[in-house]
């Protein structure tokens, strides 16, 4: 029984511990607001997002309900930046956890920082019609505006 109580203690202070350092490092989801991670062997459209300070090019994308979206992601601007697709409310609360945690890493399908002059891609198929959105939730940039939109019909 001593070695079972102070393996439980041993336990709870390795949980204890570890859990608030990496709390905050990476998100883990059951369902997204906005569809699906999408196939990347399958057909899908390709839409270009160039990101820099203060926006996104394009600001406005429109699919039909059911299409997947191959996102080339660039950032062109002088600092790191995120594009992270969700709903507006989601983005929101989301980045006032980010003012806390501004180095928070993130691997979610849905969303990707990237250095200056990087690119990636993600896969995303749109399966919920509605309004939703991409931001940069890094700290000031969403305020500064950088955030667009993607309707779904």
């Amino acid at each position: 029984m001593k070695n079972v109580t102070r393996t439980c203690i041993v336990l709870v202070a390795l949980s204890v511990t570890a859990a608030p350092s990496r709390a905050h490092d990476k998100h883990g989801h059951q369902s997204y607001s906005a569809g699906e991670p999408g196939d990347p062997s399958k057909p899908s459209r390709t839409v270009e997002v160039e990101m820099k300070e203060m926006e996104f090019t394009p600001f406005r994308i429109e699919v039909k309900r059911g299409e997947q979206i191959r996102f080339v992601i660039r950032n062109a601007g002088t600092e790191d930046h995120e594009f992270l697709l969700a709903t507006t409310a989601e983005n929101l609360k989301h980045a006032e956890v980010m003012k806390k945690h501004p180095h928070m890493e993130h691997d979610d399908p849905n969303g990707v920082r990237l250095a200056p002059k990087k690119s990636a891609e993600i896969v995303w198929k749109f399966t919920k019609p509605g309004t939703f959105e991409y931001s940069c939730l890094i700290p000031d940039h969403r305020d500064y505006g950088m955030t667009g939109r993607v309707i779904v019909k």
